[in-house]
């Protein structure tokens, strides 16, 4: 294999973590006096953090304004509080995740988690569905100053797994994976079971696309 490491997304990717968002941002709405919404209008408002989850939830109002500052405090305030009540009761490993994971354990690649989710919550994910010691380092929403689709957090994880990019894989669900891959001059794969904030996989600019973690365990070892 050609790559010395493997970094991850995390919600669309590792993890279905989607009825508990929902749960979470439905319950966030009702406190703030919002009908619930579809969990698959939800679904995406997934990928760049939770600010902008709370943000677009909120936005989603009979007269479509913008929370101001004050509504948004309440809104981070609240979701986060009804998450953590929550944080991976309905979610779930994807199909083929534990396989991939022991594939490329196997392989002796180095891997990181490469997340928009606050460490708050990812680090209990990881811990919760017994998959952390898979991983030398994890890059959250809140580690470095830029979220992606910015580069800044996939160049965080190779200096972490002191690794240069051109010897990393990044796998993903969305824009903002392909994009923060593409700008920092890694390779990148995308699954189509994701999220992608409601888009074709297929229109990302990626260097493939897998159908599983453990797929791209056997993408990767061809390479």
């Amino acid at each position: 294999m050609r790559f010395d490491a493997i970094l991850f997304d995390l919600d669309g990717t590792l993890l279905d973590t989607i009825p508990d968002l929902a749960n979470a941002a439905n319950a966030m709405r009702e406190e703030l006096g919002l009908a619930p919404l579809p969990q698959a209008t939800l679904a995406t408002y997934v990928g760049k953090g939770t600010p902008n989850l709370v943000q677009r939830t909120l936005a989603n109002n009979p007269a479509a304004t913008v929370p101001d500052p004050a509504q948004m405090a309440r809104g981070l305030e609240s979701f986060g509080r009804h998450y953590h009540a929550v944080n991976g009761d309905a979610a779930t490993l994807y199909p083929g995740v534990l396989d991939g994971l022991a594939a490329f354990a196997r392989a002796g690649v180095k891997m990181a988690v490469v997340t928009n989710k606050p460490t708050e919550f990812t680090v209990p994910l990881l811990e919760r569905f017994d998959i952390a010691s898979y991983f030398s380092g994890v890059v959250c929403g809140d580690t470095c100053e830029e979220k992606k689709p910015d580069p800044m957090p996939m160049l965080h994880a190779c200096e972490l797994l002191d690794v240069p990019p051109s010897k990393a894989l990044a796998i993903g669900d969305s824009v903002n994976d392909a994009l923060a891959a593409k700008a920092a001059g890694i390779t990148v794969l995308a699954v189509p079971y994701g999220y992608n904030e409601g888009m074709d996989v297929r229109t990302l600019e990626v260097d493939d696309i897998v159908t599983s973690i453990a797929q791209a365990a056997q993408w990767a070892a061809r390479q």
